[in-house]
């Protein structure tokens, strides 16, 4: 947009329009070449007919499905759930049929990063305590508490101790889905490029051993001249809670100095790996924060890094848009695949992919989940699909990739952080309030009266696209906001303190 408009008419072929304020009733709205009556009002980021939709009819957005009409809508109508569902249609995958060429490389973009010992970059270095079950956690929580409230002044290049809690590690198939999953999670953590050193404490019975975490995941101590086991703890074998706690305190002040020892350093761009997360979503969000964050993500693939899109039940309905755009057919064919287990996965709890949107964003003028995918995956730009991953599963390709991840935001960013995301930019519409320590987030607002509202916990404005500044400019600011909070810009949610608490583990199966 050039200007501020009323309504935004997004697509030649679609029949609605997308309010920017709220729209009365009776008003009579310029848009897609004509004027349009409204027969209600239209909150911001809600939906209006611009033409007559039979019933059955789709109802058409971004130039795609993202409905049906469950009765007649007249021009100026209000659509939502009340006459709009999501129906089923088949989508025309067209695997690697219209890949992209590689971007023309951006050069000269670094930042003030982390140089680790294999060769990755961290943005952060904090030093974590993991906790291989829940039975643990308050011993790893009262050791990494310690040290945050007493102690780490004295260690000034260490960002904080950071304590891996988390409500599983029993109750599961010993070497099952779950178990390896957990697994990938925790070393995903331990091994983390913003980890400087790292401490494991377990109760000593679980089924999520220790053993099995150091072998199964190849753990070493960060910084040993050669491949030791890291330090690691049995409640059980050392004499109980107290006792534990004691131990932890000690083995973590010896850890300390070594991670104290590092300096920021200029690296080239290519070196962030960014996770990509919308949570609290609304009908702006894939017109303003989505697209721009797409615009900032061609710009670090460009400049060689790596862009995660996740959240896979949020691509479901849009993922013929990256299937075309895959480098290869096995690629795409890998992200349906996925698509697939999601449904049979949902349909053995009788879930329909549907049941995500969420109240909150159904309120903020998200229908149905074709149209919350549609403008979820805008936060991929532009550039080919280079890999698809499981759950928190290491990321090793260059270029914009898809991370397997549920929708729901803690357990999304906790996989996309185990997969190495030194960044993370969350979108949010309705206000989400997430950080996940060891990584910064980014929060990306996508209207400005909620901006205005909740400055203490946003870091950037793109409500201004729907004031007429174009999504490139936007774009490249956040490209730029990125590269300042790799080199050590807190986010607000690092400066509230958010994030220790927020660790999640997907638990795909059965609690035994």
């Amino acid at each position: 947009m050039s200007a501020t408009v009323d309504a935004l008419h997004l697509h030649p072929t679609d029949n609605l329009a997308v309010a920017t304020r709220l729209l009365e009733s009776g008003e009579a709205i310029e848009v897609a070449g004509g004027k349009v009556k409204l027969r209600e009002s239209v909150r911001l980021g809600h939906k209006f007919a611009v033409a007559p939709i039979a019933k059955g009819e789709r109802v058409r957005k971004y130039g795609q499905t993202i409905g049906f009409a469950t009765e007649p809508i007249e021009p100026g109508a209000w659509i939502h759930t009340h006459n709009c569902a999501a129906g089923e249609f088949a989508r025309d995958y067209a695997f690697a049929q219209e890949t992209p060429p590689d971007p023309q490389p951006l050069e000269g973009y670094t930042f003030q990063g982390y140089r680790r010992a294999d060769g990755r970059v961290g943005t952060r270095n904090y030093v974590a305590v993991v906790s291989s079950v829940n039975c643990s956690a308050t011993v790893c929580k009262y050791v990494a508490e310690r040290f945050n409230r007493d102690l780490l002044k004295q260690f000034p290049n260490v960002d904080g101790v950071l304590p891996i809690m988390h409500q599983t590690g029993c109750g599961i198939q010993y070497g099952g889905e779950a178990h390896q999953m957990l697994a990938r999670t925790l070393a995903g953590f331990a091994k983390h490029p913003n980890v400087g050193a790292y401490l494991i404490i377990g109760l000593g019975c679980e089924t999520g051993t220790i053993g099995y975490l150091m072998e199964h995941e190849k753990l070493v101590q960060i910084g040993a001249p050669t491949p030791v086991r890291p330090p690691a703890i049995s409640m059980q074998d050392v004499g109980g809670t107290a006792a534990a706690i004691e131990e932890g305190i000690k083995q973590l002040a010896a850890l300390l100095p070594r991670a104290n020892d590092v300096r920021r350093e200029t690296v080239p761009a290519s070196e962030i790996v960014l996770g990509l997360n919308c949570g609290g979503s609304d009908g702006n969000s894939g017109i303003t924060a989505n697209p721009a964050l797409g615009v900032a993500s061609d710009l670090l693939v460009a400049a060689g890094g790596t862009a995660m899109l996740a959240e896979t039940p949020e691509i479901y309905g849009a993922e013929h848009l990256l299937t075309r755009r895959a480098k290869t057919r096995a690629i795409g064919e890998k992200l349906v695949e996925r698509i697939k287990w999601w449904e049979d996965y949902t349909g053995k709890f009788g879930v329909s992919m549907d049941n995500n949107p969420s109240p909150g964003n159904k309120e903020g003028g998200l229908t149905t989940i074709y149209e919350k995918s549609l403008g979820a995956v805008a936060k991929a730009g532009s550039t080919a699909l280079a890999g698809v991953y499981e759950y928190a599963e290491p990321v090793t390709a260059r270029g914009m990739v898809v991370v397997d991840t549920p929708g729901f935001d803690p357990v999304s960013v906790t996989g996309i952080v185990a997969s190495g995301a030194n960044v993370v930019c969350f979108t949010t519409g309705r206000g989400s309030c997430y950080g996940c320590q060891p990584t910064p987030s980014i929060k990306i607002a996508s209207n400005t009266p909620m901006y205005e509202k909740m400055k203490a916990d946003m870091d950037f404005n793109a409500g201004e696209i729907l004031r007429g500044e174009p999504i490139a400019d936007v774009g490249k600011r956040i490209f730029d906001l990125i590269l300042d909070t790799a080199s050590g810009r807190k986010t607000k949610s690092e400066e509230l303190g958010i994030g220790a608490l927020e660790f999640a583990p997907w638990n795909v199966g059965p609690t035994l």
